[in-house]
C-alpha cells in the first residue's frame, strides 16, 4: 500500500516539473537591450559642405600694348618679386601684308612726295635769288644814303626787303624739310613683312611682376600676336589663403560672422581651426551631382593658428568645413539612437524596474550623436538605444550583456 501511494507522489512531482518546465519555456523573456543614461555636457551643431580653398588677392596681369608677345619667360609654380621678376616680353609686329590697289595707292603717294620736295628744291632756289638782290640793293642804298643821295624811307625799304627774302628763304627750307619727312612716311607705307626694314629697332616691352609670389597660371604661353588688355599670366602669394564655401541656403541663415569652423579631409592628419569672415549677401542656383537645382550661399573662411598647420594647402584644394551654429557647455542631451518618432512628436523608452516605458520628450539643436532635451527628461535617466520592434510600452527588458 506504502510503495503504491510513493509512486503517485513522484508520478505528482515529476508531472509538475513537467509542468513547470513548460511554464518556464512559453513564459516571455526579457528583451535584450543596450541602454544609455541622460547626462549633461557640451554639445556642438554644425553644419557640413564642401569648399575650396583661394588666394586672397589674384593678380591677372595684362598686355599693356598690343605686338608680338615672346613665349612665357616663367612655369607655373615659379617665384616672382614684385617689380623685378620679367612675366612677359612683347615686341613690335610685322607690318601688314598690301594689297594691289593699297600698293598702288602708297606709290602714288610717294611720287607725290617726291614731287613735293623737288618744288621744295625749287623754291629754295629762288628764295636765295631773291634775298641777294635785297642784298645788292640794301648795299646801294647804303652808299647812297651815305651821299645823301637817296631818302632814308628808301634805305629803311631796302632793309625790310631783305629781312623779308630771309623770312621767306627760311620758310621754303622748313617747307623741304617737311616734304621730305612726307616721303619718308610715303616710303614707309610700302614696307611689306619679311623685309629687313620691317622689324624696329626697339625692342622690346618688359612686363614685371606686380607683386611678390608666384605662377599660378600662365594664359599665353607660346609666342603669339596679343591685343592691349590682353591676359598673359595670373600670379599670387600662396601664403595668403582663404576658403570659400558653397552652403546651402537654409544652412547659411543660421551661420554668424565670427562663428568657429573646422577643415577637415583636405590630405592631412590634423583638424585645422578657421574662422567665419564674411557671408556673402546674394545666393545663386547650382546644379548638385543629382541634376537637382539648389540655392547656395558663399561663405568666406580664414585659418586661424599657426600658418605651418596648413602649408601644404594651395589655391583651388578641396576641403571639407564644419561651420559652428550653436554651442553649449552644460547641455542635457540624449542621444539620436534613443529617439524615434510617435505622430508628430518625439519619443524614447525608459527603463523603470526592468520594463520598458514609452516617453514624450521635446528636443531642440541636435547634431549627428545628440539631441538637447528641452522637456521630457532628467539627468541620470536610462534610455534604450535603437530600440528593436520587439521593444513596445510595458515589457520586461534587461541590458545585454
Amino acid at each position: 500500500m506504502f510503495g503504491k501511494s510513493a509512486q503517485r507522489i513522484v508520478a505528482a512531482l515529476v508531472g509538475l516539473a513537467v509542468l513547470m518546465l513548460l511554464a518556464w519555456a512559453v513564459w516571455p523573456k526579457p528583451v535584450p537591450v543596450d541602454i544609455a543614461a541622460i547626462a549633461t555636457g557640451p554639445l556642438e551643431v554644425t553644419v557640413e559642405d564642401e569648399g575650396i580653398t583661394r588666394i586672397r588677392e589674384i593678380y591677372t596681369v595684362s598686355a599693356p600694348i598690343g605686338g608680338k608677345m615672346q613665349r612665357a619667360p616663367r612655369e607655373v609654380g615659379d617665384d616672382v618679386t614684385a617689380q623685378k621678376t620679367i612675366v612677359a616680353v612683347i615686341e613690335p609686329t610685322d607690318p601688314s601684308y598690301l594689297d594691289v590697289r593699297t600698293q598702288r595707292v602708297n606709290e602714288a603717294a610717294v611720287q607725290a612726295a617726291k614731287a613735293a620736295v623737288d618744288l621744295a628744291d625749287a623754291q629754295i632756289k629762288q628764295a636765295k635769288s631773291q634775298l641777294d638782290f635785297a642784298q645788292s640793293d640794301l648795299r646801294r642804298a647804303e652808299e647812297l644814303a651815305a651821299s645823301h643821295t637817296v631818302s632814308a624811307r628808301a634805305l629803311e625799304k631796302a632793309k625790310l626787303d631783305v629781312t623779308s627774302a630771309e623770312a621767306a628763304l627760311a620758310s621754303v627750307v622748313a617747307t623741304l624739310e617737311v616734304r621730305r619727312r612726307e616721303l619718308e612716311s610715303a616710303r614707309a607705307h610700302m614696307i611689306q613683312p619679311g623685309e629687313p626694314t620691317a622689324r624696329s629697332a626697339n625692342c622690346c616691352i618688359e612686363v614685371r611682376s606686380p607683386v611678390d609670389g608666384r605662377v599660378l597660371k600662365i594664359i599665353a604661353e607660346s609666342e603669339q600676336v596679343v591685343q592691349p588688355g590682353a591676359p598673359l599670366i595670373e600670379l599670387g602669394d600662396p601664403r595668403d589663403l582663404e576658403i570659400v564655401v558653397d552652403f546651402l541656403s537654409r544652412d547659411a541663415v543660421r551661420i554668424a560672422p565670427g562663428a568657429p569652423a573646422y577643415i577637415e579631409s583636405w590630405g592631412g592628419d590634423v583638424t585645422l581651426a578657421a574662422r567665419v569672415k564674411r557671408i556673402e549677401p546674394t545666393g545663386f542656383t547650382k546644379v548638385s551631382a543629382l541634376g537637382i537645382e539648389e540655392q547656395r550661399v558663399k561663405v568666406i573662411l580664414d585659418f586661424i593658428g599657426p600658418a605651418d598647420a596648413w602649408r601644404q594647402l594651395s589655391h583651388g584644394y578641396r576641403i571639407i568645413a564644419r561651420v559652428v551654429v550653436w554651442h553649449s557647455d552644460d547641455a542635457l542631451q540624449v542621444p539620436l539612437g534613443a529617439l524615434f518618432r510617435e505622430g508628430d512628436n518625439w519619443a524614447v523608452f525608459t527603463v523603470a524596474d526592468g520594463r520598458a516605458q514609452r516617453r514624450l520628450v521635446k528636443i531642440g539643436e541636435r547634431n549627428l550623436h545628440a539631441a538637447r532635451v528641452v522637456d521630457g527628461l532628467k539627468p541620470g535617466e536610462p534610455v534604450i538605444l535603437h530600440p528593436s520592434d520587439r521593444v513596445h510600452d510595458g515589457v520586461r527588458v534587461e541590458p545585454r550583456g
